[in-house]
């Protein structure tokens, strides 16, 4: 492993995936979402809109632990993908055209 280059295995990432199961059930994930706000962009959405993305993706050696997911718009996450913050630049409000 040397830096970003780490590529965890299929079993790795499985378990990853069914802690992040778990962790979307709890309690604490349900408040974060109550909040109704983008980690990235921002914004307000209804929480059964948001969804949880590993600021760290799994893809890339991230763990589904509390200090690495964060409630945010399908937008967002789907234009972050597997990439690192300092890979994407996410849409905030003031660049927003509305």
């Amino acid at each position: 492993m040397n830096g970003f280059s780490y590529i965890p295995d299929d079993d790795e990432i499985k378990r990853e995936k069914n802690k992040a199961r778990e962790l979307r059930a709890s309690q604490w994930w349900k408040r974060k979402c109550a909040k109704g706000i983008c980690y990235y962009c921002n914004n307000s959405f209804p929480a059964k809109e948001l969804t949880m993305d590993h600021i760290v993706p799994i893809a890339r050696g991230g763990k589904s632990t509390k200090n690495n997911v964060a409630p945010c718009c399908k937008t967002c996450n789907t234009e972050k993908k597997s990439k690192l913050l300092m890979e994407w630049k996410p849409i905030s409000k003031s660049n927003k055209t509305e």
